[in-house]
């Protein structure tokens, strides 16, 4: 190959302003938009799976959103919940073995082998609009949270699946699945395109699964399971070559890219983008952020706040996640961020009696801190917190059936809930509800959020499009094909 320029050894591949006209073109958003995420999959993992992958992502116009100072957490509460201990509890005095096979449903908290027959009884609290609702012992602190009025919660929705693989893709995408192949983009990639490419890992996926099959490859999900596996993507790796060999390395690179038959080969193009992407994210030096084991002052308190073990050298357990996760956002590492904070609740047999309860606390537990964490942390000098800007999104692929099977556990159950906190959102409130036979989806007023016969059944589409009107996007451009769940919202 030959080209007009010579080989400048001195000559930073990043300094674009001095860079030849095709390379000058590359500026820092564009070089986003061509797939410089591709990049991490080598910096991170040592191979160009990841980016070869990514490049395959198709590039579409962005949809307009005028408010863009939004962030947004998705927490996913893995194998299925039983919102009978948590979000969508009943009373046991009316719904008992006496009329379960009329209703269909029994809490069977007496038969909980944790806890005490008094602690494991549902309670009444007070709504934001002037009612009560009542709600699980197993939400844990998000009940305090629900007080404060940080939290709505969605009940009766269907998933028209009793599947994991499909009712958690359908979560994710917002569009029911081909079999069980993700139909569509992820939610949060939708969100990251329309919030922009300036964050380093726009939409950071830990534990989660994530799709792009139509949106700009920035905004394809870096998927890590732990915190290690981010701080490797992060960090500077050490350099086999001299820096002298290196700069001259970098300097070809950048000459073989900027070369007319090179620049049009769109694989070249986002190979050489991906590769400065990697530089750039190994010398912002945010690997830093994650040292969560470190011995400072910050660090100590910040093992102290979510609970992370000393004994957690590697950073897997589930506090280290959670303190991840608003690290991401907060330190100016993403805009949205996704995470598993649960282990499996896919309880059919006696586990359930032990395990489901403690496991969904847990969780709740952990989302109630990062809420906290959140409030207590100002926004820039704007007089507002992060909480303010940033919308939580708790999820399962379906909930666990209102009737114990015989292996003293709970089945699938295609009614669902979700729980929603912080930005935009309208908390204190219930809006929906599962019927009081099979705690079946019913049909609701999405302006009112009060069951109406006249109104739709609620979908993780609607929830979607209430995010997508938040952030003043107009139509429908993902293709949902629903309204959005306005009484979520506030205002």
């Amino acid at each position: 190959m030959t080209d007009p320029h010579e080989l400048d050894p001195s000559a930073d591949p990043l300094d674009l302003q001095n860079a030849p006209p095709a390379q000058a073109e590359l500026t820092r958003r564009k070089l986003l938009r061509h797939g410089l995420f591709a990049g991490l999959g080598a910096a991170a993992f040592g191979s160009t799976a990841l980016w070869s992958q990514l490049a395959h992502a198709v590039s579409a116009p962005a949809p307009k959103a005028t408010k863009t100072d939004r962030y947004f957490l998705f927490v996913y509460f893995s194998g299925g919940w039983d919102m009978l201990l948590s979000t969508d509890p009943r009373d046991p005095v009316q719904f008992n073995e006496g009329n379960a096979a009329k209703s269909q449903i029994l809490p069977g908290y007496d038969k909980l082998k944790v806890g005490t027959t008094q602690s494991n009884q549902p309670q009444w609290v007070p709504t934001s609009d002037g009612k009560t609702a009542l709600l699980g012992s197993y939400f844990g602190a998000m009940t305090g949270q629900f007080k404060k009025n940080r939290v709505a919660i969605v009940r009766g929705m269907s998933m028209d699946t009793v599947t994991h693989e499909v009712g958690r893709r359908r979560y994710l995408t917002g569009k029911p699945p081909s079999g069980l192949l993700a139909r569509g983009s992820s939610g949060a990639t939708w969100l990251s395109t329309l919030l922009g490419a300036e964050q380093l890992v726009p939409n950071l996926a830990v534990r989660c699964e994530s799709y792009n099959v139509d949106q700009p490859n920035f905004a394809s999900g870096l998927k890590v399971s732990n915190v290690g596996d981010l701080t490797r993507a992060l960090k500077a790796p050490a350099n086999s070559l001299d820096p002298k060999a290196l700069q001259l390395v970098d300097a070809m690179l950048a000459q073989e890219a900027a070369c007319p038959s090179a620049a049009q080969r769109g694989t070249w193009s986002t190979a050489e983008a991906s590769r400065l992407k990697a530089r750039q994210m190994s010398a912002a030096g945010l690997d830093k952020l994650f040292d969560f084991q470190a011995k400072t002052p910050e660090m100590e308190q910040l093992r102290g706040y979510y609970g992370i073990p000393t004994s957690d050298a590697t950073l897997t357990s589930l506090p280290a996640q959670a303190a991840m996760a608003v690290t991401a956002l907060a330190g100016g590492l993403s805009r949205v961020v996704s995470v598993t904070l649960t282990e499996s609740l896919d309880t059919h047999f006696e586990d359930w009696t032990t395990a489901q309860g403690p496991r969904q606390q847990a969780g709740f537990d952990l989302v109630a801190k990062m809420l906290d964490d959140l409030a207590a942390r100002p926004y820039g000098t704007s007089g507002s917190s992060w909480l303010d800007h940033t919308t939580v999104v708790c999820f399962s692929e379906f909930t666990r059936s209102p009737m114990l099977n015989g292996n003293s556990g709970r089945d699938h159950h295609l009614t669902n809930v979700c729980v929603l906190a912080g930005a935009g959102i309208q908390g204190g409130r219930i809006i929906g509800a599962s019927s009081n036979v099979n705690m079946a989806p019913q049909p609701v007023n999405l302006q009112t959020g009060q069951v109406d016969q006249g109104g739709e059944i609620l979908k993780p589409e609607h929830i979607y499009t209430a995010l997508l009107h938040q952030l003043g996007v107009q139509g429908d451009p993902y293709d949902l094909r629903v309204d959005p769940l306005l009484a979520l919202l506030k205002g």
